[in-house]
């Protein structure tokens, strides 16, 4: 027989089921109503249904029949007229458990003195729990046991109720766990190395670099996924109005409908688990906006700790530890405003109720069932989560969510020094700032000083206003100025004075030199004094370097340089510097030559040295 695709609605009198039986026959339908029993055949579909509330047959039900559409839609009235039926939405658990009813339970708990169902005694054990749930783990005496009957024992999946998986599955082990023998590690093994793992996979780097540059991060925060939508006001009885689209009811059609027989700490832990995965799944949602990517999968089973460790949890404080922990240290953005957004959104999610909840598991069993091997997790968890979820109570899911909206995480918590890492991060950024100012003064007020030095200084021999000057030409300029002052010092008085303070030249035509004129007497009388060979030497070199200095002058203007317009000398015209030149040439040997550093003199001691007189002629 063929499950037909169904859905079911509510209005204060009536039940609406809306069944769709393509390709059959208007004549062959057949209906029975019984209490919260239902049951429709249209051959070759069956449908029965354990609804949450009761029906009855007294001549108001109608049916509508659409032929092309094949739709059959059926209106049944309520026995209590204005009662709501909770759980409509909740397909699979509306499915009724094969087998009769009345046959003897497989399991039976002879404390009760009678034999009872799973479900009812389930059913019973949660009744009775809704009044006070507590949320902590019983504390048991430790009691030592061997290591073979620990390893028999690994369990793991929904609620620790499989073991002996991964024997059959090792080629897809390292693809989907972190685990390398999880059959043969104790839960505490387990824990040890996720601790260790994370603390090696952190990146102070990373972090830090998403910290300060986080302009992507405050767009994603900016992100409002479906849940945030939802108002108060749709939500009743704990359960929000939401829609399943035609997929998400077709695949809670195919799951099996069963029912768990678990312990407290076995439900404990389911509770915990679900967090785990559900806070995983709103980081994902966050970070790609919504629309999942081919790294969803793994984003959200390397973030789940339940699903990339097996690890199972003793208090929501340890998976929220685990979360934060996970998050900064594997994903792209790695940032704690990401870890507390997820938090507010996994309690939207419960405020929802168990729709809600539902509809993002079933958006994980779309995420696995689509990528290898991570559909392997659905058979593990994401399978069972569906089915367990419509069968809770909305009490509980309720009471879930209180529980979230008081829980906090602070960064210490992670024991990843991230408080002491964003200290220091802030002193060094702090600390370059101030010596880039401090550096930047100094640079400005060099500068200054050194245009103010070149504007007004008139002695220097190389072309200190250039940019990209050597220092080997700031050398030879160096030594250039130092001999200009020994000259001075040792080559009479006359040459001194023209060393520091250059006359303008005369206004006469006559001649082109541009050596000042000095009256001849004067020079005369300086050359008497001159005795020495050396002390004769440094006053010729003391000329030549006030002659080198007019040439350097003229070639500037030659080149449409500015400096000489700052020099209190009057201009020469190119023709009067290659006049200068020539001069210069035919004055007894070759004393001067272009050389192409800066420095465009180059003194050459001639063969024999001439006498002052020669220069002065």
């Amino acid at each position: 027989m063929i499950t037909p695709a169904f859905d079911l609605s509510q209005d204060p009198e009536y039940l609406i089921l809306s069944i769709r039986v393509p390709y059959t026959r208007t004549s062959e339908f057949d209906l029975y109503i019984d209490g919260s029993d239902f049951k429709f055949y249209a051959k070759p579909y069956f449908l029965r249904l354990t609804l949450p509330g009761r029906i009855v047959e007294d001549g108001r039900e109608k049916a509508k029949f659409d032929i092309d559409k094949g739709l059959v839609t059926l209106r049944v009235p309520k026995e209590t007229s204005g009662e709501n039926f909770e759980g409509l939405q909740m397909l699979t658990s509306l499915l009724a458990p094969k087998g009769s009813r009345s046959a003897k339970p497989l399991v039976e708990d002879l404390s009760l003195g009678c034999s009872e169902s799973v479900g009812d005694v389930e059913d019973e054990e949660e009744d009775d729990e809704e009044e006070e749930f507590d949320w902590q783990v019983e504390q048991e005496a430790y009691t030592e046991s061997s290591e073979e009957e620990l390893r028999a024992q690994q369990k793991y999946g929904f609620a620790n109720q499989r073991s002996g998986v991964f024997a059959r599955l090792q080629e897809e082990l390292s693809d989907l766990i972190d685990i390398k023998n999880p059959e043969g590690t104790t839960a505490a093994e387990r824990r040890q190395a996720r601790l260790e793992a994370e603390a090696s996979a952190f990146s102070p780097d990373h972090y830090l670099a998403d910290l300060f540059e986080d302009d992507e991060i405050k767009g994603l925060l900016k992100f409002k996924p479906w849940w945030t939508k939802l108002s108060p006001s749709t939500v009743q009885d704990g359960e929000a109005a939401l829609s399943f689209s035609d997929d998400e009811k077709e695949q809670l059609r195919k799951f099996t409908n069963r029912s768990f027989l678990l312990d407290k700490t076995s439900r404990h832990q389911a509770w915990l688990g679900l967090a785990d995965v559900l806070l995983a799944y709103c980081y994902d949602v966050r970070c790609t906006e919504g629309e999942h990517n081919v790294e969803s999968p793994w984003t959200i089973r390397k973030l789940s700790g339940t699903l990339c460790w097996l690890e199972t949890y003793g208090s929501f404080q340890e998976v929220l530890v685990s979360f934060g922990r996970r998050a900064l240290s594997y994903p792209l953005h790695r940032h704690f405003a990401l870890v507390s957004a997820a938090l507010r959104d996994i309690t939207k999610i419960f405020q929802s109720g168990r729709a809600g909840v539902l509809k993002c598991l079933l958006d994980i069993h779309k995420v696995f069932r689509e990528n290898e091997p991570a559909y392997i997790l659905n058979d593990l968890y994401i399978t069972d989560y569906c089915i367990w979820i419509q069968r809770v109570k909305s009490k509980k899911v309720t009471a879930f969510a209180a529980m979230l909206q008081k829980a906090s995480l602070r960064k210490k918590d992670l024991e990843l020094e991230l408080e002491e890492l964003e200290e220091a991060a802030t002193m060094v950024a702090e600390e370059e700032e101030e010596e880039a100012e401090e550096q930047g003064a100094p640079k400005g007020a060099s500068t200054s000083r050194g245009d103010s030095s070149s504007a007004s200084s008139d002695s220097s021999c190389s072309s200190s206003g250039s940019s990209d000057e050597s220092e080997e030409s700031e050398a030879e300029g160096q030594g250039c100025t130092n001999s200009s002052r020994r000259g001075g010092d040792g080559g009479g008085g006359g040459g001194g004075e023209t060393s520091k303070d250059i006359p303008p030249l005369p206004q006469s035509t006559s001649t082109a030199s541009p050596i000042p004129q000095e009256p001849t007497s004067t020079l005369l009388s300086a050359e008497r004094k001159v005795n020495a060979l050396p002390a004769a030497s440094e006053g010729t070199r003391q000329l030549i370097e006030e002659l080198g200095e007019r040439v350097a002058e003229e070639l500037n203007v030659s080149q449409g340089s500015s400096c000489k317009a700052e020099r209190s000398c009057s201009q020469l015209s190119s023709t009067e510097a290659k006049t200068e030149g020539a001069s210069v040439r035919s004055s007894g040997g070759t004393l001067l030559e272009l050389s192409p550093r800066r420095n465009p003199l180059l003194i050459v001691q001639p063969e024999d040295r001439p006498d002052d007189s020669d220069f002065l002629s």
